[in-house]
């Protein structure tokens, strides 16, 4: 499994933008397929955004037009960067990473897909 570390979150206010960066450790070149989920209080987990080994990109409606992700292989990094933000993208962010197709619908990783410690966002109105 490889180790995730995201950076980027924080307090923004309605209207704003912010730009959530996820760096894959101990691989040397990881160029497989990589998401983006959110956890609210007392909600689901649900899916944001994910990017495919070959670079297509798939979005949740609730955030289609607004966000994009996009990942480096190069740096072995993924991003999302986050634009119009609302006070209901409030949450926490988790990146993942696998050897498979990562579901929107499903957050639900393989035996070998790695999830990131989570990082805060907050958008005040």
């Amino acid at each position: 499994q490889v180790q995730l570390m995201e950076s980027g979150g924080g307090s923004v206010q309605a209207g704003g933008s912010l730009r959530l960066s996820c760096g894959v450790f101990g691989y040397a070149y990881w160029s497989h397929y990589m998401g983006w989920f959110r956890q609210a209080p007392g909600k689901e987990r649900e899916g944001v955004a994910t990017v495919d080994s070959d670079g297509s990109t798939s979005y949740a409606d609730s955030v289609s037009g607004r966000f994009t992700v996009s990942k480096d292989n190069d740096k072995n990094t993924a991003y999302l960067q986050m634009n119009s933000l609302k006070p209901e993208d409030t949450a926490m962010y988790y990146c993942a990473a696998d050897w498979r197709p990562i579901i929107l619908s499903r957050p639900v990783l393989s035996e070998s897909g790695s999830w990131g410690q989570g990082i805060q966002v907050t958008v005040s109105s």
